[in-house]
């Protein structure tokens, strides 16, 4: 069957490798996808990103399933487009996907339905931003009320930069965030302290299928020093995702969020990510909520996957989550982010790649900011360019095979962690 994968970063990468491992695809069709996807002779790539034009492609192509990678689709309502025609795709809705496209519908939604989170207030104006800040003290949290690519929170440690975010976000509007052609809004959140994690699950509406636990490393530099990003790099499983948390974090939140999605009207059915916030005696509190698989936590998951995942998804398109059981590899796998000069806020492109090495049973490099050109040349073409995944019998040994195969990687002014995966050893 003919398959499309919506989207052209890492996520979309590792999505498209998995589907194309299944003995029922025939193509693998990925748009726009990105230089890894064309170094594959099994995925082809379509330069296509408009809702309608997707539409089009799918219908000329007998596309038989459609995975959606990133929010942006989601927001733009690819998935409302898709089944007014018919078409079978995992995703949410536009007004689902409002969980992740608005911080405060998702903080309203949590408040509504009693989901653990962190106390918060929502601001336009931004004096009185400031004095709700000077009032509670710092650390504490400013988040754009819209899709900022995993760059619109800043944990702010001192009161100038919670009024410096303010600014950034209000005035200047530097994110051009934009929320129902409102303007800026932000959302003002407590500080949590404590361990994060990645709980991310399939949903059809009324049954979830839970995927491996995940781990991301947000910020840029070692010992989690330095900016946040979109994510340095990932591991799965997650070792502070007890068995008690587990139980907490589905009867608490996932649950409950399902429920309180059908109840409202708006029937959940795609990724749902809950970002977890885990404090010292095991209770996760809910700091944001995704639609769509993380990045870079996608690709160790992918890695780890041993169920067809087209199966999966035809399950998740029917409504029958419940009669499947996820099969996973016992090991561990961990996955490194290179990322271009300059980022987060002003990453370099159009660097030539150099050192790429041949794929390998227990390591993969998805690309995420690349491009292929006519002459067979991979350049940068984003911040976050490749993620190096490995597994491991242990957190240490899929850290040393990944740290180990990206070795001859080079490109101009590239940039990665060397600790990916320290929390994970230190626990075991």
């Amino acid at each position: 069957m003919n398959i499309l994968v919506i989207g052209s970063g890492g996520r979309e990468h590792a999505l498209a490798w998995k589907l194309a491992q299944s003995p029922k695809a025939q193509k693998v069709f990925v748009a726009p996808g990105n230089g890894g996807t064309a170094r594959d002779p099994r995925l082809t790539n379509v330069a296509l990103t408009d809702v309608k034009a997707l539409a089009d492609f799918a219908q000329a192509e007998k596309v038989v399933l459609t995975v959606v990678g990133p929010e942006a689709p989601l927001a733009a309502g690819v998935v409302d487009e898709f089944r007014a025609r018919g078409l079978r795709i995992f995703g949410p809705t536009q007004k689902a996907a409002q969980l992740e496209s608005s911080k405060a519908f998702a903080k309203d939604f949590m408040k509504r339905h009693g989901i653990p989170t962190a106390f918060y207030e929502t601001f336009t104006d931004a004096a009185d931003a400031h004095a709700y800040v000077d009032k509670h003290g710092a650390p504490i949290v400013i988040k754009a009320d819209g899709l900022a690519a995993g760059k619109g929170v800043v944990v702010a440690m001192t009161l100038a930069e919670a009024h410096e975010a303010i600014d950034f976000m209000l005035l200047d509007n530097k994110l051009g965030v934009q929320h129902n052609a409102g303007g800026a809004r932000v959302v003002i959140e407590e500080f949590l302290a404590g361990e994060e994690a990645s709980f991310i699950v399939l949903a059809d509406g009324k049954n979830v299928s839970v995927l491996a636990t995940s781990q991301d490393h947000k910020r840029l530099l070692d010992a989690d020093a330095g900016p946040n990003t979109g994510g340095m790099g990932a591991y799965s499983p997650a070792p502070v995702v007890t068995p008690n948390v587990y139980a907490k974090a589905m009867q608490e939140i996932i649950q409950p969020t399902l429920a309180g999605m059908a109840k409202d009207g708006i029937p959940f059915t795609g990724f749902l990510y809950a970002g977890l916030m885990i404090d010292a005696q095991g209770n996760p509190k809910t700091l944001e909520f995704n639609c769509r698989m993380g990045d870079p936590e996608t690709q160790p998951i992918m890695m780890r996957l041993k169920s067809d995942l087209i199966d999966v998804f035809l399950h998740a398109t029917d409504g029958t989550l419940d009669q499947i059981e996820l099969q996973w590899d016992r090991r561990f796998a961990l996955g490194v982010v290179m990322a271009a000069g300059g980022y987060p806020l002003d990453p370099k492109k159009g660097d030539i790649i150099t050192g790429l090495p041949a794929d390998a049973d227990d390591a993969m490099v998805f690309h995420a900011g690349t491009t292929m050109d006519d002459a067979g040349v991979v350049r940068t073409s984003g911040g976050r360019v490749l993620c190096v995944t490995a597994l491991g019998d242990s957190a240490k040994l899929a850290q040393q095979r990944a740290y180990e195969y990206m070795r001859g990687i080079d490109f101009d002014g590239m940039q990665f962690r060397s600790d990916i995966g320290w929390r994970a050893i230190k626990a075991r």
